[in-house]
């Protein structure tokens, strides 16, 4: 929800007041928040542009009592001031996290973190890829860790592969040795083969689900193959990991034990500071390269969720609120 302190000071910041279309979202001035013992305000630099807050924005879910919302989730930027109870970090310090998804508030001039959901953003890599990493890249970093149990020579498809998750993932599990097919369109080939894959599948020219290698791991990054479609080409052991769940997945999933065979799983990212920040190393250290398909600025972030909507991104949108 927008925040309203008992402070007068006032912030630019975009809201919605209705769900909707793109249409909704205001660009306008509100409060600034006031934080908790528990978090830092952060003087927002950049904010990412993710999937679920046009799910959010759109009513998908309707949220009880709502009445307006700051969209965004992810960000990056400086502290400007901490809660009594925060021992982690101190004002100036350059940082990235998660608001909530359920409460927004990253596409604002400022916005208040909980310390749990924030870590510190590395030298070189800039506050525009910082904020395209914490969801986006943890899911990436759970989904094949430690749902998939990745490890050296596994056998790993990602479909998908070059979104916003899907860029993360391919190289994800590069660094952890494994043999990447990525699932992609054609124009996007020589992008992902770019990002490490070992092997690119064109979707508009092979069906990934009648092909001849059996798969270690199966990341559905944009969840446009079911279980049932994918169990084929799992190993025995094999595991299938979607990010939407499905009615049938979450029954797969239940009964999966009693069966034996290829997994279903379905991914929740963590909101970890220790994640987040093997995420900003790995950035730092050149293992992990951010791939951001456009910026906007923060009187644009409509245009954005438009832009992200079309499901034509490479990589990721992110707001930059120094333009």
């Amino acid at each position: 929800m927008v925040p309203t302190p008992s402070n007068k000071r006032r912030m630019k910041a975009v809201i919605y007041r209705r769900y909707g279309s793109p249409e909704v979202l205001e660009y306008t001035d509100v409060p600034e928040p006031q934080i908790k013992e528990d978090q830092i305000l952060v003087k927002v630099h950049a904010a990412g542009v993710n999937p679920v807050d046009w799910k959010f924005r759109a009513g998908h879910p309707k949220i009880p009592g709502f009445k307006s919302r700051i969209p965004g989730s992810d960000l990056s930027g400086e502290v400007v001031q901490v809660g009594k109870a925060v021992t982690r970090f101190k004002i100036g310090d350059p940082v990235f996290g998660v608001v909530s998804p359920f409460s927004g508030g990253a596409c604002a001039e400022y916005a208040a973190i909980p310390e749990k959901n924030a870590a510190l953003k590395q030298g070189t890599v800039s506050f525009e890829e910082a904020a395209s990493l914490p969801i986006a890249g943890l899911t990436a970093l759970q989904s094949l860790r430690d749902l998939g149990k990745v490890k050296e020579r596994d056998r790993v498809l990602i479909n998908g592969a070059s979104g916003g998750v899907g860029h993360f993932a391919v190289q994800i599990a590069k660094g952890f040795r494994a043999e990447v097919t990525g699932v992609t369109s054609g124009k996007n080939v020589d992008f992902v083969k770019g990002l490490g894959a070992d092997r690119v599948i064109d979707y508009t020219q092979e069906d990934f689900t009648k092909s001849d290698p059996r798969y270690d791991i199966l990341f559905d990054t944009v969840a446009t193959r079911t279980f049932k479609k994918c169990k084929p080409v799992l190993t025995p052991k094999g595991v299938y990991i979607t990010t939407l769940p499905s009615v049938a997945t979450v029954l797969q999933i239940m009964i999966q034990p009693f069966l034996g065979g290829p997994k279903a799983r379905t991914v929740f990212a963590k909101m970890r500071s220790d994640d987040l920040q093997i995420l900003a190393e790995w950035c730092e250290a050149k293992k992990l390269r951010p791939v951001i398909d456009r910026t906007f600025p923060l009187s644009q972030t409509a245009e954005a969720h438009r832009y992200g909507e079309a499901g034509h991104a490479r990589g990721k949108i992110v707001i930059d609120l120094s333009k």
